[in-house]
């Protein structure tokens, strides 16, 4: 075993909670506009996510899973991906699909009961939400595997909460991505908690990024609610997963602010000091103040990026709660190329027990 694969004993940290750089801090080479972006998606991503929780509380959708908190960790990776690079994602990674261009009203959509398939996969390079723990991250393995013998030069992203890396496909997927050389790079979001159990109770490694080892896949640790480190660790990864093919494993430590879905009571396990602390490493905060000292951000621009993502929420909730679910009869219509005796009589009587009940 090689010490290179070894992650740093701590999480890499270049923004403070007090929103000050670290002496360490390189040079990023980001722009005034592109650090001002970055701010602005994290505020889209949270104002959306607000929306979302208020729609699923209003009867509108079925359920939804909070990213709140985990916005820096999301952003600073998505920075560094290339439009080139495919999103396999959970069903959290909200700042991913916002910053591929993903239309959010078709992902609330889906959660309100339409059509999953609301938006074309190709054109965004962003997978639907994998709802299965895990399973998706051999969607990667395969894609990128796939793109590497078809001479594409692309990096396939696959993220996953830390209760994932309790799944064996986690662990088929690192080995599979190992041995075939398949240029993956593995977000690993320690939100502390898989549901209702916490990381402690998980595993015994030293860190989930310590997982990578016995793989031979390099592992990195990163603040998660650390916006420009975890775009430097993320783009120190997929450049060497572009350059060579080999995959890599970041874990991101962040904190989740709210429940595991709207299904969940998190007074039950979590305890409210801990929220506490971690409302003052706010991912948004920290930056906002790192930008006011740097004259990037003053209260005007603050308060036209809050402005316009309040107008985008506005606009999103009218597409929502206007959008009508499809025909019952789109169900059975495309299971086969055509549709089977036994299946059509089940069409018939779904759609006769619908029409007599006058719905």
């Amino acid at each position: 075993m090689s010490i290179s694969l070894l992650p740093s004993e701590s999480p890499l940290q270049f923004l403070r909670p007090d929103g000050t750089l670290a002496e360490n801090t390189p040079n990023l080479g980001l722009s005034s506009e592109q650090l001002v972006n970055m701010y602005r998606t994290m505020v889209r991503t949270r104002t959306l996510d607000t929306l979302a929780i208020s729609l699923q509380r209003q009867g509108q959708l079925g359920v939804w899973a909070s990213s709140r908190g985990q916005e820096g960790g999301q952003v600073g990776c998505a920075f560094a991906m290339e439009d080139r690079d495919w999103s396999f994602s959970t069903y959290r990674e909200h700042a991913i699909a916002i910053h591929k261009g993903v239309p959010f009203d078709a992902l609330l959509r889906q959660y309100k009961g339409e059509w999953f398939g609301l938006f074309d996969p190709k054109e965004y390079r962003f997978a639907p939400h994998s709802i299965p723990i895990a399973t998706h991250l051999l969607h990667a393995v395969g894609y990128a595997h796939a793109a590497k013998l078809a001479g594409d030069d692309l990096v396939a992203f696959g993220f996953v909460g830390d209760g994932a890396t309790s799944e064996g496909d986690f662990h088929e997927a690192l080995n599979f991505a190992s041995v075939l050389d398949a240029p993956v790079v593995f977000f690993v979001q320690n939100n502390g908690f898989a549901i209702s159990t916490p990381t402690r109770m998980q595993t015994r490694a030293p860190s989930l990024a310590h997982k990578a080892i016995g793989y031979g896949i390099q592992g990195y640790q990163v603040d998660g609610n650390d916006v420009l480190a975890s775009y430097h660790t993320t783009r120190t990864a997929v450049t060497e997963a572009r350059a060579t093919g080999r995959p890599a494993l970041i874990e991101a430590h962040t904190y989740r602010m709210q429940p595991h879905t709207t299904a969940d009571d998190d007074t039950r396990y979590r305890d409210t000091d801990d929220a506490e602390e971690w409302a003052a490493k706010d991912p948004i905060l920290r930056f906002e103040k790192l930008l006011r000292s740097t004259g990037d951000l003053n209260d005007e621009i603050i308060e036209t990026i809050a402005s316009e993502a309040n107008e985008e929420s506005l606009s999103i909730r009218s597409q929502v709660t206007t959008a009508q679910p499809p025909p019952v009869a789109e169900g059975f219509n495309h299971v086969y190329e055509n549709i089977p005796p036994h299946l059509a009589l089940q069409r018939d009587a779904v759609l006769n027990e619908i029409q007599e009940a006058g719905l």
